[in-house]
């Protein structure tokens, strides 16, 4: 087993609240105020948005306050997620994802080159809509770890020979309609009973030391 302390540099690393976003698609589906440290993502007849930081990192500690959409949100998919370049079939990717159909439960993976299917589902004990909880990724060479309010609910550790995300990766959001997928197994068929939809996110945070910034 890999020693914590091995990364003591990188779990202490100075972070700050993200300052600026772009938004992928759907612009007039999100809304960033920066005085309030708020993002927000609307899910309604135009579909939802994505956003994501303006720079890469190559590991370090990210998390945000999340509060997911009110009411019956089957079909929909929302989530925060690291990714070396959303729609690119080489990606690393280290997720977060609420399933629409159980506002009850959580789902983590991660893809190295493209390849992922290492999903595990995590029961909350609460609904994610109800309030406000805090979802972090803390990202290191061999040891990535995904926690809720604080508490570790999945670690996992590099194994030999095996590979393990390092890309340098943007931070990610979306809300997105995957009733599709597995013949709505997934998420469950979206019903739109309760649009719009709302995913609020707040004080999201991001390393200082290891942003990767593109060239001006």
């Amino acid at each position: 087993m890999a020693d914590p302390a091995l990364h003591a540099e990188t779990a202490h690393q100075a972070s700050q609240q993200l300052k600026e976003v772009a938004v992928d698609y759907c612009p007039e589906a999100c809304a960033h105020c920066p005085e309030t440290s708020e993002i927000t993502i609307t899910f309604d007849e135009r579909g939802g948005a994505r956003w994501r930081s303006t720079s890469r990192y190559r590991y370090g500690t990210f998390s945000a306050l999340i509060k997911c959409p009110d009411g019956n949100t089957s079909g929909l998919n929302f989530n925060i997620y690291l990714s070396s370049l959303e729609g690119d079939k080489s990606q690393d990717e280290i997720d977060f994802e609420f399933l629409g159909k159980d506002k009850t439960i959580v789902q983590t993976n991660y893809y190295t080159t493209g390849t992922g299917s290492r999903e595990e589902i995590h029961e909350l004990g609460f609904e994610c809509s109800d309030d406000f909880h805090e979802y972090t990724i803390k990202w290191f060479p061999d040891v990535i770890e995904w926690l809720i309010d604080g508490k570790v609910v999945r670690r996992v550790e590099k194994e030999t020979g095996s590979a393990f995300p390092d890309k340098p990766m943007f931070l990610y959001a979306s809300v997105w309609d995957a009733s599709y997928i597995d013949e709505g197994r997934w998420t469950g068929p979206y019903l739109a009973y309760d649009s719009p939809y709302v995913c609020r996110y707040r004080n999201v945070r991001v390393p200082t030391e290891t942003a990767i910034h593109a060239p001006s």
